[in-house]
This record gives C-alpha cells, structure tokens and sequence, in this order.
C-alpha cells in the first residue's frame, strides 16, 4: 500500500518470536496480524518508557531537594581563590 511514511523491515527472530507470541495473548483479536501485533507492542514499549523516564526525573529531583543546601556554610567565601592559587597563569 502507498504511503508517505517510511517503512521498516523485522526478522523474527527468537526473541521476536516470543514477543509476538506475548502479544498475541494480549490481543487476541490481532492474533492473525503480526504487523498490527508489532504496532502495539511498539506503542505499549514506547510509553512505557516514557513512564519509566518521567519517573526517573521525578526521582532525581526529590533527590536534588532533598540534599539541596546540605552543604551550605562548608566552603568559606574564598575558598575558591585559595583553591585556585597555586594554578598556573
């Protein structure tokens, strides 16, 4: 069938094989559709990435606020400066 957008070719591998036969008894009605079969399996793939990199932001920043600031009071104001003298010029 035409179309515009770009096509992409899978072989069926084992492991392709055996995600096939997952999504086949996830939706059954596309059993007999192996193309439909990848379509969701990609679909269900790319958003649960998604969740899993939305998640992992979240996790880093209660990270970040919750050590924000522990330090503070640590470094005196010229630490850089006595840091940074014995650096070549």
């Amino acid at each position: 069938m035409p179309t515009k957008h770009r096509r992409h070719a899978i072989t069926e591998t084992d492991d392709i094989s055996r995600a096939l036969d997952v999504a086949r008894r996830t939706w059954p009605e596309l059993a007999d559709r192996p193309g439909a079969l990848l379509r969701q399996l990609i679909l269900v793939g790319q958003n649960t990435l998604a969740h899993n990199d939305i998640e992992t932001s979240r996790t880093r920043r209660e990270a970040i606020d919750e050590t924000g600031g522990a330090l503070t009071g640590v470094f005196g104001t010229n630490h850089l400066r006595q840091l940074r003298g014995d650096w070549p010029e």
